[in-house]
């Protein structure tokens, strides 16, 4: 089963507890499902925006941890330069 089988998986069995959930086919206490269902989609999204933004806030946070890989960058920009240089063409 490949990753994407298995997130279409997930996605339909939360998606079909919650209509199960929010069409009252589950019983569950009212003050549940008047004050708590309705808004479980919302929160889902703001969660997974929050989890997304810390995600992106660590991957802008440990940029600078890959010395190797910002050394092997700036000798291809110099390479890049040398070899515009030869052809004539001004890179400063």
């Amino acid at each position: 089963m490949t990753r994407a089988q298995q997130h279409i998986s997930l996605g339909l069995l939360l998606s079909s507890v919650y209509l199960s959930c929010s069409l009252g086919l589950i019983p569950l206490p009212s003050k549940i499902q008047d004050e708590v269902i309705p808004y479980l989609p919302f929160w889902v999204i703001v969660s997974f925006g929050a989890y997304l933004l810390f995600k992106l806030g660590l991957g802008v946070f440990t940029f600078n941890d890959v010395p190797d890989a910002y050394k092997e960058l700036m000798g291809q920009i110099d390479q890049a330069k040398t070899e515009l240089r030869a052809k004539g063409v001004s890179v400063d």
